[in-house]
C-alpha cells in the first residue's frame, strides 16, 4: 500500500491506547527484567526509562544515542544504559506506534523468544490511539548508498516503505542465501515478520556464553544452527526464517531515524552497527 492509498486515520500519529506490562529474562544478563509499556504524547516519539536507578532517567530512541554493543543494539547516556532495544522498537515501528513511554526495570529488554512476537501482541493489548498531528515522512528523493567490503545498503525513492535483505552465509550448508521482500504495513508485520526469531551459528555463539557475554541465551530464546542442522527440536518457523529476522532487525534499528520512511531499503548481509550507521545517513533527509 503506497502512502497517499492510506486511510486518513493511518496518517496521524499513533500511540497505546492504555498501559501494559510483561517481564522475563535478559539474553545477556540472565537476570530477570521487566518492562511497561504506556501512552506517549505527540510528537514525543519513543522514551525510554529505567525506573530501577536513582532518578529514573529516561533516554529517547534516538540515533545520537545509540553505543557500540556485541549482537544487539544498545541505546546509553551518561546516566544509563539499555541493551537489546531492537525487537521492541521493530514492533512498535511495524506496527504504527510513533510515540510510547517505555519503563525498564533492568539493563535490557525482555528477551522473549528471541522474536518480536511478545511485544506485538503486547500492543495489540494496549490498542491503538490515533492522535491528531500529522506523521512527518522522511522521503527518499533520490538514491542513497552505504558500503564496507561485503555489506551493502542502500535506498531508493518509492512512495511505500519497502525492504529487501539478502542475507549470505557461504560457510553454512544449512543457510547459504536467503532473500525476502516486503511492503511493511501493520499486517505484514505480524504474519511475516514478528514471528521470526534471532538466529545464530553454533561456533559463533558458544564462545560468547563460553565468556559470561550472554548468560540468558539458549534454544528458548534463538535458533541455533550446527552444521547443516537446526538444534531447535521445533525447527524453523519459516523456512527462511533467518532473513525476516534480519529484517525485523533492520526495521528495529531504522526506527531510530524517529519518523517513518517512504522508500525502497535494500540491504546485503547489514548487521546492527551498518543499519545504525545507514540510518544516520537517511535521518539527514528533510522530512515531508
Amino acid at each position: 500500500m503506497t502512502w497517499s492509498e492510506l486511510p486518513a486515520r493511518e496518517k496521524m500519529q499513533q500511540t497505546v491506547h492504555s498501559q501494559v506490562s510483561t517481564s522475563g529474562i535478559g539474553l545477556f544478563t540472565g537476570e530477570k527484567v521487566s518492562l511497561k509499556i504506556s501512552p506517549g504524547l505527540p510528537n514525543q516519539g519513543i522514551v525510554f526509562q529505567r525506573v530501577d536507578l536513582p532518578g529514573k532517567p529516561e533516554i529517547p530512541a534516538r540515533l545520537a544515542f545509540v553505543q557500540e554493543a556485541p549482537r544487539c543494539t544498545r541505546l546509553a547516556n551518561e546516566q544509563l544504559s539499555i541493551h537489546m532495544v531492537e525487537h521492541l522498537l521493530s514492533a512498535l515501528f511495524g506496527m504504527g506506534v510513533d510515540n510510547a513511554k517505555v519503563e525498564v526495570e533492568g539493563p535490557e529488554i525482555v528477551a522473549a523468544d528471541g522474536s518480536a512476537s511478545l511485544f506485538v501482541d503486547l500492543i495489540e493489548r494496549a490498542q491503538l490511539q490515533v492522535q491528531e498531528i500529522p506523521r512527518q515522512w522522511i522521503k527518499i528523493s533520490r538514491p542513497i548508498y552505504w558500503s564496507q567490503e561485503d555489506v551493502h545498503l542502500i535506498a531508493l525513492p518509492a512512495d511505500e516503505f519497502r525492504i529487501s535483505y539478502t542475507l549470505h552465509y557461504p560457510k553454512s550448508p544449512l543457510l547459504g542465501s536467503q532473500f525476502y521482500t516486503l511492503s511493511l504495513t501493520p499486517d505484514r508485520y505480524r504474519s511475516e515478520i514478528a514471528s521470526c526469531r534471532t538466529f545464530s551459528l553454533y561456533e559463533e555463539i558458544l564462545p560468547l556464553i563460553e565468556k559470561g557475554v550472554i548468560k540468558g541465551g539458549g534454544l528458548e530464546n534463538a535458533l541455533v544452527i550446527k552444521g547443516g542442522q537446526i538444534m531447535n527440536p521445533e525447527g524453523a518457523r519459516f523456512s527462511d526464517e533467518m532473513v525476516r529476522h534480519k529484517i525485523l532487525d533492520l526495521i528495529g534499528d531504522l526506527s531510530l531515524v524517529g519518523a517513518p520512511i517512504l522508500g525502497h531499503i535494500i540491504s546485503v548481509r547489514s548487521g546492527h552497527a551498518s543499519n545504525v550507521a545507514f540510518a544516520k545517513m537517511i535521518a539527514n533527509l528533510e522530512c515531508r
